[in-house]
């Protein structure tokens, strides 16, 4: 299974056709009454610009750490596991790579309230307009989903923020 999933990590077409597979069957589930090859063009779509965007973020990453994007992958399974490396060459590329990251997090993290107060917004919107219709079971459901999301974004936010830091002190006590 591990080598599955370095595997799966590493490889941009393993991860592309996955996404495809799946766009197909969200196809097949949710558009039943179109043409199968619609299902398959949209599905194209889709995994292409994901793959882009996917792509344009390791390049974009390697090029900040100075590493290739599979070394990246392995620096970064390290870092979720708290491994701080003894050779100083890979200490020095995991630095690089977690001030990377916190630069990211740190841009990212300005904006964090504005976006989740414009989904409570939208999840508020949805209530008032399933009360004025009369029908609250899809509003209900879709606040208590952006609630629950936005819940798992500030948790989520937290943990990245608490392990990178630690990374960075414990890669400068090393030093």
């Amino acid at each position: 299974m591990h080598t599955v999933k370095r595997w799966f990590s590493h490889s941009l077409p393993a991860q592309a056709l996955v996404l495809f597979v799946l766009g197909l069957g969200f196809g097949a589930v949710f558009r039943r009454d179109d043409h199968p090859a619609l299902w398959a063009v949209q599905s194209l779509l889709y995994t292409a610009v994901i793959i882009g965007v996917v792509a344009y973020q390791r390049r974009r990453t390697s090029r900040a750490t100075g590493a290739r994007p599979g070394t990246v992958d392995d620096l970064s399974r390290r870092i979720r596991h708290r491994e701080v490396p003894e050779d100083p060459e890979e200490r020095a590329l995991m630095g690089r790579l977690v001030e990377d990251q916190l630069g990211k997090m740190e841009r990212g993290s300005r904006w964090l309230p504005y976006w989740l107060g414009l989904m409570g917004l939208i999840a508020v919107g949805m209530l008032v307009l399933g009360a004025t219709t009369g029908s609250l079971a899809f509003p209900v459901v879709f606040a208590v989903g952006v609630i629950a999301f936005c819940c798992g974004v500030l948790w989520m936010h937290k943990r990245t923020m608490g392990l990178l830091h630690h990374m960075r002190s414990a890669l400068r006590d090393r030093v």
